[in-house]
C-alpha cells in the first residue's frame, strides 16, 4: 500500500502530517507523494469559511479520483473533521475513515522538503478565548507539551541536520502556564538553544503581544541563534475593537510592545496579522487601523477577512457586509504593499546571510532572517547556490514583497 498526505492549513497542520506519516512508515506502509498514492489522507483545517471550503472541494476532488479508480481510499483528517464529525460523513459519502485531528508528542517524523528548515509545535489548543476565534472549538484548551518531548525533538532535527527551527503553536507565549508553576518560553528556548548546536536559525511564530514579556524580548537581543523576527498578530488596533475581540490588550499597550521590541533589538522583523470587517467596525475605527499601518510600517503583515464561526462569542454580533469586509482588506493590502515595497528599497546594497531553500533553472531562492518559509518573500539570486546552506548576499534589487540579489 502506497500512502499519501495533501496538508491544508497552518504550519501546525504540517507538524501533525509530517508525524503521522512517519508512524505509518514505520508500520510498513510506503509513504509516497499524493499523486502516487493508493491510499489520499487529507489533513484538513476547519479555522474559518475560505479554509474550510478549500478542505470539502478537496476532499470532494480526491472521492471522484476514487470513483474513476485512480486511488483506492479516501481518508479525511484534522480539524475540519474534528469540529463537524457529526455532520460530514453524511455529506461526504465515500470517505473510507474520519479521524479528526492527528496529535503526536513524539519526536520523530518525516521531514519534507526543504529538509534544512522545519516546524515544532510546542503546545496544542489554547485559553485565550479570543471572541472570534474557533481554534478552543477544535483543538481544546491550551495543552503544553513536556520540555523533555520538546528538546528530544529538537535534537532529533538537530542530528538529522536542520538549519532552522520554527518554534509554533496557537500561542507560543503561553507555553508552560497550564503544565509548570515558575517556567515559561523565555526558559524553553534556553534549554532549546543549548540542544541546537548545528541549527543556526530558531524563528518565533505565533506569540500573542499581551504576553510578550520583556524577559523574552532580553532573550532575543542578546542570543545569536533565535532569529531577531517575531510573528505577533494583533488583530486590530482600535481599543474599543480589540476588547470585543477578547484580546486582553489595548492599543497603547501594543504600541508600548512594538517600541520596546524596536528599542531593544534594532532591525528586528515584526510580522503581524489583522482581521477586517469585524463585527461592528465602523469606518473610522477602519481609518486608524490603515493610519497605524502607514504609521508603524511592519516588515511583513498579512490580514484576514472576517469568518464568521458558529459557537463563537462574536458571531451574534452586528455583522459588516461583505462587500464592506472585503473593500477594507484590498485597502488595507494595497496600504501594506506600498510600506513592504518602501522597505525593501532601503535593502538595497546591504549585505545579509541568506539560506537557499530551492533551485530552478539558473535561479536560486533564499531567505535572510526577516523571511519565513513559505509565509513571507523571497531573495532571487542568479547564481546556482546549494540549498539548505548560508551565503552572504547582496540585495541588488527590490520589489513590492521579493528581493534580488547576487554574492558579493
Amino acid at each position: 500500500m502506497k500512502a499519501g498526505i495533501i496538508t491544508l492549513g497552518c504550519p501546525r497542520n504540517s507538524v501533525d502530517s509530517d508525524k503521522f506519516m512517519y508512524r505509518l512508515k514505520n508500520r510498513g506502509v510506503r509513504v509516497t507523494t499524493p499523486e502516487k498514492a493508493d491510499v489520499l489522507i487529507i489533513n484538513t483545517c476547519g479555522f474559518i469559511e475560505t479554509a474550510k471550503k478549500e478542505s470539502i472541494d478537496v476532499i470532494q476532488h480526491a472521492l471522484s479520483l476514487k470513483k474513476k479508480g485512480k486511488i483506492s481510499k479516501v481518508i479525511a483528517a484534522g480539524c475540519l473533521i474534528s469540529r463537524y464529525i457529526k455532520h460530514l460523513p453524511e455529506y461526504l459519502k465515500g470517505v473510507d475513515a474520519f479521524l479528526g485531528t492527528i496529535e503526536d508528542i513524539s519526536p520523530e517524523r518525516i521531514i519534507p522538503n526543504p529538509k534544512h528548515s522545519a516546524y515544532i509545535k510546542i503546545a496544542e489548543g489554547c485559553s485565550n478565548a479570543c471572541s472570534y476565534c474557533a481554534i478552543p472549538l477544535i483543538r481544546g484548551k491550551l495543552k503544553s507539551a513536556p520540555v523533555k518531548n520538546i528538546l528530544d525533538e529538537v535534537e532529533f532535527l538537530n542530528r538529522n541536520k536542520v538549519k532552522e527551527i520554527n518554534i509554533t503553536a496557537q500561542d507560543i507565549t503561553s507555553w508552560g502556564k497550564d503544565r509548570y508553576r515558575n517556567r515559561n518560553l523565555t526558559y524553553l528556548l534556553k534549554q532549546i538553544v543549548k540542544k541546537a548546536k548545528n541549527i543556526r536559525w530558531i524563528r518565533l511564530l505565533y506569540t500573542h503581544p499581551k504576553y510578550v514579556s520583556k524577559e523574552l524580548i532580553k532573550l532575543m537581543a542578546k542570543e545569536p541563534k533565535i532569529c531577531k523576527y517575531i510573528d505577533m498578530p494583533i488583530q486590530h488596533i482600535n481599543s474599543r475593537i480589540l476588547k470585543l475581540m477578547g484580546r486582553k490588550i489595548s492599543r497603547r499597550e501594543i504600541e508600548d510592545k512594538i517600541k520596546i521590541l524596536r528599542e531593544y533589538i534594532p532591525g528586528i522583523a515584526i510580522r503581524t496579522t489583522l482581521i477586517t470587517g469585524f463585527p461592528t467596525e465602523r469606518k473610522e475605527e477602519f481609518e486608524e487601523l490603515l493610519d497605524f499601518v502607514k504609521e508603524y510600517k511592519f516588515r511583513n503583515l498579512g490580514a484576514f477577512i472576517y469568518s464568521r464561526e458558529e459557537e463563537t462569542r462574536a458571531y451574534s454580533l452586528r455583522q459588516v457586509p461583505e462587500k464592506v469586509k472585503k473593500q477594507r482588506f484590498h485597502k488595507l493590502m494595497t496600504v501594506q504593499q506600498e510600506v513592504s515595497s518602501e522597505l525593501n528599497k532601503k535593502l538595497v546594497g546591504k549585505d545579509f546571510d541568506v539560506i537557499i531553500d530551492r533551485r530552478e533553472n539558473n535561479y536560486s531562492f533564499g531567505r535572510a532572517y526577516f523571511q519565513a518559509y513559505d509565509i513571507d518573500g523571497e531573495i532571487i539570486i542568479l547564481s546556482k547556490l546549494r540549498t539548505g546552506s548560508f551565503y552572504k548576499i547582496r540585495i541588488t534589487d527590490a520589489y513590492e514583497y521579493d528581493l534580488a540579489g547576487k554574492l558579493p
